[in-house]
C-alpha cells in the first residue's frame, strides 16, 4: 500500500497525485470498481477506478481472489492479464485514508483490508497459470502488490513506480519485504527508505518490470495474448520478449541510478538506520548529503522498521513475508505515525508532520520489536 510521497522542491505539486488517490468514489459504484472477464479463455481484470488513479479498496480485493482462484481451477482459462483504466495510472495505491479513518474508530476495515489484500497478493504470487500485469502508469504501494509478484510485468513509457511508504508513517508492505531485497545489491534498501521513483524503462532496468514495450502497442499486445491458444508460461514469456525486443522507445536512457549504485551498495550497506545516516554523512558528497535530507523528512519509526522488514524478508519465505507484514501494519494501526503522515499529507495538507518519536535516536528497539511480535492466534496472517 503507498502513496505518491515525493521530496524536493516540487513536493508539493506532487501532492496532487496523492489527493486525488483518496478523493471520493467519484462517480464509479463499488458494483464497477473492478472489472472481470474471459476473453478467448484469458481472465482480464480491469482496474475501473480512473479518477482516484485505481486505489485498491477492500470492494476490489473481494471481486478480484475469488474470481483469480476460480480461474486457476477452472480447467479452462489458461492466462490472466491485469490492466487499468484512465491512461494515467496503473494503480496508485490502497485506499490508505479509509483505513486510517477506520483505525481510529476501531473498525475492523484497519485489519481487514491489510489481511485480505496481502491474501489476495499471494494468490497472484502462487498462481498456477500465467499472470501478465500492465503497468502502465503510476504503480505504487497497493498496485505494485496487484503486479510484482505475478510471471510476468509490462512498463511502458507512462510507468511510475515508488515504494514511499515511510514519508507517511508505513512501511512498504504488499510484499515488499520479499521482493525489494532481491532487486540485487542494496538498490531495494534504497527504494524503500527514500521512496526514489523509477520511470518507463528504468522500471525494467531495476528489475521490478520483466518487459518494457512501447505503450502505443500495449493494445496490440494484448490482442496478440488474448489470441493465444492455451499458451504455456514459456510460450507467453516468449511473446513478451518479442514485443520487448522491438520496443525503441527510451533504448539509450542512462539508468538514473547508475552513477550511485556503488554508493548505494556501500552506504546503505549499514546494518542498523544509525549507520547508513552515519555513512552517508561520512561521505559528504552532493549525492549522498542529498539522501540525507530526504531520510531527514521521514518517519523515524518507518524508517527502522522496514530496515528491519529486508534484512529478515532477504531470510524468509513468500508466504512468511507476509505473515510478518502483516504483524507490521497491525503495529502500525497502534501506533502514531501512520495517523500522522495521512493528517499532514492528506487532511490537513500542511505537509509538515509531526513523527513520535520525533528523531532515530528516539526509537527504542522496543519500539521496533512490537512491530514484528505475534499476535493472538485468532488475529495473525498464517499462509
Amino acid at each position: 500500500m503507498s502513496l505518491q510521497i515525493l521530496f524536493g522542491r516540487n513536493s508539493l505539486r506532487r501532492l496532487g497525485v496523492l489527493a486525488q488517490q483518496v478523493r471520493s468514489m467519484s462517480g464509479v459504484s463499488a458494483e464497477n470498481d473492478v472489472i472481470l472477464e474471459n476473453v478467448n479463455n484469458t481472465g482480464i481484470i480491469t482496474l475501473n477506478r480512473p479518477k482516484v488513479l485505481n486505489s485498491l479498496n477492500l470492494s476490489m480485493i473481494r471481486k478480484m481472489h475469488p474470481q483469480l482462484k476460480e480461474w486457476e481451477s477452472d480447467g479452462e482459462t489458461s492466462m490472466v492479464i491485469i490492466k487499468a483504466n484512465g491512461g494515467k495510472a496503473f494503480c496508485a495505491g490502497g485506499d490508505i485514508k479509509a483505513v486510517t479513518d477506520a483505525g481510529k474508530k476501531g473498525d475492523r476495515l484497519s485489519a481487514d483490508f491489510f489481511k485480505e489484500e496481502y491474501i489476495l497478493n499471494h494468490a497472484i504470487g502462487t498462481l498456477q497459470i500465467p499472470y501478465v500485469a500492465f503497468i502502465d502508469g503510476i504503480t505504487m504501494g497497493g498496485g505494485v502488490g496487484l503486479s510484482v509478484h505475478g510471471h510476468f510485468r509490462v512498463a511502458t513509457q507512462r510507468t511510475l513506480f515508488a515504494m514511499p511508504e515511510t514519508g507517511i508513517g508505513l512501511f512498504p508492505d504488499v510484499g515488499g519485504g520479499y521482493f525489494l531485497p532481491r532487486l540485487g545489491g542494496k538498490l531495494g534498501i534504497y527504494l524503500a527508505l527514500t521512496g526514489f521513483r523509477l520511470r518507463g524503462r528504468d522500471v525494467h532496468k531495476a528489475g521490478v518490470a520483466t518487459h518494457f514495450v512501447d505503450q502505443e502497442k500495449m493494445g496490440d499486445l494484448e490482442t496478440a495474448l488474448v489470441n493465444m491458444n492455451s499458451p504455456t508460461e514459456g510460450q507467453v514469456q516468449q511473446l513478451l520478449d518479442e514485443f520487448h525486443n522491438q520496443t525503441t522507445a527510451e533504448q539509450e536512457k542512462e539508468f538514473p541510478l547508475k552513477p550511485h549504485m556503488h554508493k548505494i551498495d556501500q552506504l546503505f550497506g549499514g546494518d542498523t538506520l544509525e549507520a547508513i545516516i552515519e555513512n552517508l554523512e561520512k561521505d559528504g558528497s552532493e549525492w549522498a548529503l542529498k539522501q540525507l535530507q530526504t531520510l531527514k523528512r521521514m518517519s523515524p519509526t518507518s524508517m527502522k522498521i522496514t530496515l528491519r522488514q529486508l534484512q529478515e524478508g532477504a531470510k524468509l519465505s513468500f508466504a512468511e513475508c507476509f505473515t510478518m507484514e502483516y504483524r507490521m501494519s497491525q503495529g502500525c494501526i497502534d501506533g502514531h505515525d501512520f495517523y500522522e503522515g495521512v493528517r499532514a499529507l492528506l487532511v490537513d495538507k500542511d505537509n509538515s508532520p509531526k513523527w513520535n518519536p520525533a528523531t532515530v535516536e528516539d526509537v527504542t528497539p522496543n519500539i521496533v520489536e512490537n512491530h514484528f511480535k505475534p499476535l493472538d492466534m485468532n488475529r495473525d496472517l498464517m499462509l
